[in-house]
């Protein structure tokens, strides 16, 4: 394996790292990469700024909505590629792009021969609803391999029964 692609994803992100450690060390190459949604940041501006309206009071000038929020966003996205650079225990590349995040993984997919990422959905039973929208649209779109991790322990009892098992 060539190519080892793991999507870094707050609050899950520790389980897809453990899962990548083995790939990580047999890969010649290891891309951790976070995605930081373009849509959030957008929102929090327009809330920033509905919040100071459109002009300053005289002699005060706020700061610039938009690039605080990119700084903030980016500063995170650093400290968590940072951590699970650290828990992985392997040289890897930190990547951070701002986009659609489903959008963003596939395309970086593109260049892996194996893309680890986390289930983020219902976490209570197996199934397609143990999978959000974006992690639902990488897996059904990813050209690579996919390893999927449960970021929890599986949930207990038989998963092909009637209504799965219960939490």
């Amino acid at each position: 394996m060539s190519v080892v692609l793991v999507w870094i994803v707050e609050g899950t992100w520790p389980a897809c790292v453990d899962a990548a450690r083995a790939p990580a060390r047999a890969a010649e190459r290891t891309v951790l990469l976070h995605v930081t949604d373009a849509q959030t940041a957008g929102a929090a501006r327009g809330a920033y700024a509905g919040l100071l309206g459109r002009t300053p009071p005289p002699g005060h000038r706020p700061p610039g909505p938009a690039e605080e929020v990119e700084e903030l966003a980016s500063e995170s996205s650093r400290r968590l590629l940072a951590a699970a650079q650290e828990r992985l225990g392997v040289p890897c590349t930190l990547v951070s792009r701002t986009g659609r995040p489903e959008r963003e993984v596939v395309a970086a997919a593109d260049r892996a021969d194996l893309l680890v990422c986390a289930r983020d959905g219902d976490r209570a039973r197996p199934g397609p609803h143990s999978l959000g929208p974006a992690t639902r649209f990488v897996v059904d779109h990813a050209p690579s391999a996919v390893l999927l991790v449960w970021p929890d322990p599986p949930p207990a009892g038989d998963p092909l029964s009637p209504g799965g098992p219960r939490p």
